[in-house]
């Protein structure tokens, strides 16, 4: 199916700041429309490949700039609360809802754990669930846990500058040499996010057995930036199917792999939704 070309529209969210979405949209009736959450430090625009390969698969696909990250407004790269997150997927999730099709919540890394916490609230739900390396833990001794939610209480809105290297992020260098050159990233973030990460990921770990929404759990076998063994808690549970994709890394889909891997994700969609 041909896609039309991508879209991007503004809005507000609760507080009043700008929130960038950008839009993949198939040339007819979608089956259904995934709506993309973006990992910490990045944005929805780089999941051009991602929404156009679900476009021409016939669904439609929303993607936006989470608040403080990308184009959209607010502190970069900090959080007061990590509910606020989960204010704009339910506000994304009310307007596709009205469209009349199936919706799908797709979330990657700090999205997939937004994803899952979003799935155990008491906040109108989706009617599928895909996280990519969602983080449900962490590759961060005690000890840096413990540091950054005592800093976080003195200075919510640190923002350590901490070396990266973007070889975590998939084997292609390509993807790493456009990340660094990407004017609207910034691989940083403040201690406020960080320990609401911490805190969010534990609770939400905890109570992954209450998943009541079918989910399909994809997980880079060499992600070091969020190892697999975050995702083990989901192995096993009712409705819910974890695949660790050998020797990828954190980022699958833009591995050279990519559109196989959105392939499989299409694949069981077409087979559940």
């Amino acid at each position: 199916m041909q896609a039309r070309p991508s879209r991007i529209d503004y809005g507000t969210n609760r507080r009043g700041d700008t929130m960038v979405r950008r839009q993949w949209i198939p040339g007819g009736i979608p089956r259904a429309i995934v709506l993309i959450v973006h990992g910490i430090a990045e944005h929805a625009g780089r999941y051009e490949a991602v929404g156009r390969q679900f476009a021409e698969a016939g669904y439609g696909a929303v993607g936006i700039d989470q608040r403080g990250h990308g184009a959209s407004g607010g502190r970069r790269r900090h959080i007061e609360r990590f509910d606020e997150f989960l204010d704009d997927v339910e506000d994304q999730m009310a307007e596709i809802r009205a469209i009349g099709v199936p919706v799908v919540l797709l979330g990657h890394s700090m999205g997939g754990l937004i994803s899952t916490a979003y799935c155990l609230s008491d906040r109108p739900l989706p009617d599928r669930l895909v996280l990519s390396g969602p983080a449900l833990g962490a590759g961060m001794p005690q000890w840096q846990k413990t540091a950054a939610l005592k800093l976080a209480q003195l200075r919510p809105t640190f923002e350590p500058r901490l070396p990266f290297d973007t070889a975590v992020l998939s084997r292609d260098p390509a993807v790493g040499e456009a990340y660094l050159a990407d004017p609207l990233i910034q691989p940083s973030a403040t201690v406020g996010l960080v320990s609401e990460i911490i805190r969010t990921a534990e609770s939400t770990a905890s109570r992954v057995h209450e998943l009541s929404v079918p989910t399909l759990c994809l997980h880079g076998g060499a992600d070091e930036l969020v190892p697999a063994a975050a995702s083990e808690v989901l192995e096993g549970l009712p409705g819910v199917e974890r695949r660790v994709l050998p020797g990828l890394r954190h980022e699958i889909f833009n591995e050279p792999e990519g559109a196989d891997i959105v392939g499989q994700v299409i694949d069981w969609l077409d087979a559940s939704v």
